[in-house]
């Protein structure tokens, strides 16, 4: 029983390597043990058309070609992992500290130093030894109904577990990184009881379960379900810019308020790429992260997407720069990584599904 039960598991991996030999053929990258001088296989969970003016334009400048891979964020560590020292994989490109985090922490990407991006990069938006680094930046903000909250009378994430926001509230899953990041700041921040605490008052604040999106958080406050939402930024910005009628419709009555601007700042978290562990190309992937950083590359980030670019100097997407300049939060994007699986912890606890 014993020998029948390793030589089906043996089976299963050697069908999942071929399954994925064969997409990475399927999608012009390299088999295993090959490595080509003018190439970065990168692996992306980012899925903006935007983007492709960014790889185009890395291309005219180096020459070197991308091969990119696109899927969800678990499945290309799924995938890296499986592949082992023969993924081809350069650069790995996703959303949000807590994922780089957990690429990090599963031994799929390598420090990386370079002082064009230790010079470029804010020290707080790249984690301390290089592993990855942010590219662009989205805060967390709320989304407010104009006319049932009045100015000044919400201004601090900690002001959510007030019990006068009871039966107002409307936040995505538990499930969802960007509520574990913010979670996991203020674990580093006001620490672990306090969190938990303010957590389990925010749930008993919820107008309804948490489901959807940040989008359908924002649509279910313009629906009158509640008054406040929190959303990322860029969420927000892709309704105001949008030419529906339907959207126009959605953000008419609606405000958003950058919170803690009288402390600590809004969190902000990241859009990052680090090097791949096993890169056989690490010379082109450091280029690539170089690139990001530069002036041009973070124009596509700021126009492409709503985001804010992570260096100085860069103009906004005309939607975004009509919010005045606010404080964010300096946190390094590492320690709320770190603190990924301790906030959804705490959050189940909290009741927070």
């Amino acid at each position: 029983m014993r020998l029948a039960t390793l030589s089906q598991s043996a089976i299963a991996r050697r069908a999942l390597m071929l399954g994925l030999l064969a997409g990475a053929a399927i999608l012009g990258l390299p088999g295993p043990a090959a490595a080509q001088d003018q190439v970065v296989n990168l692996y992306s969970s980012r899925h903006y058309d935007t983007d492709e003016a960014l790889y185009t334009n890395f291309t005219k400048e180096t020459g070197i070609k991308i091969n990119r891979l696109e899927a969800s964020e678990d499945q290309l560590l799924q995938r890296m992992r499986a592949e082992g020292d023969k993924s081809p994989a350069d650069v790995l490109i996703t959303v949000d500290a807590g994922r780089l985090w957990r690429a990090q922490e599963a031994g799929l990407l390598q420090p990386v130093k370079s002082a064009a991006l230790e010079k470029a990069i804010p020290a707080h938006l790249r984690e301390p030894d290089g592993y990855w680094y942010g590219f662009s930046k989205r805060a967390r903000i709320f989304v407010v109904n104009k006319t049932k909250v009045k100015a000044g009378e919400l201004s601090r994430y900690e002001d959510l577990a007030d019990p006068k926001w009871k039966g107002r509230l409307l936040i995505r899953s538990s499930t969802n990184v960007y509520n574990q990041s913010l979670v996991g700041s203020m674990i580093a921040t006001l620490g672990p009881e306090a969190t938990e605490t303010w957590a389990k008052h925010v749930v008993a604040n919820f107008a309804r379960a948490p489901k959807g999106g940040d989008t359908d958080q924002i649509k279910a406050v313009a629906a009158g379900e509640g008054d406040v939402a929190l959303s990322n930024t860029y969420y927000f910005a892709r309704l105001m810019g949008s030419k529906k009628p339907e959207d126009q419709a959605v953000v008419a009555n609606l405000a958003v308020i950058f919170p803690n601007q009288g402390d600590r700042g809004t969190h902000v978290n990241i859009s990052g790429a680090g090097v791949a562990k096993h890169s056989p190309n690490k010379a082109n992937a450091i280029k690539f992260l170089e690139y990001l950083a530069s002036k041009q590359a973070q124009e596509y980030f700021a126009k492409g997407n709503y985001e804010f670019p992570v260096i100085g100097g860069v103009p906004l997407h005309p939607v975004i720069a009509a919010w005045s300049e606010f404080k964010e939060d300096t946190l390094n994007a590492a320690v709320f990584g770190k603190n990924n699986e301790a906030a959804l912890k705490l959050m189940d606890r909290a009741g927070w599904k």
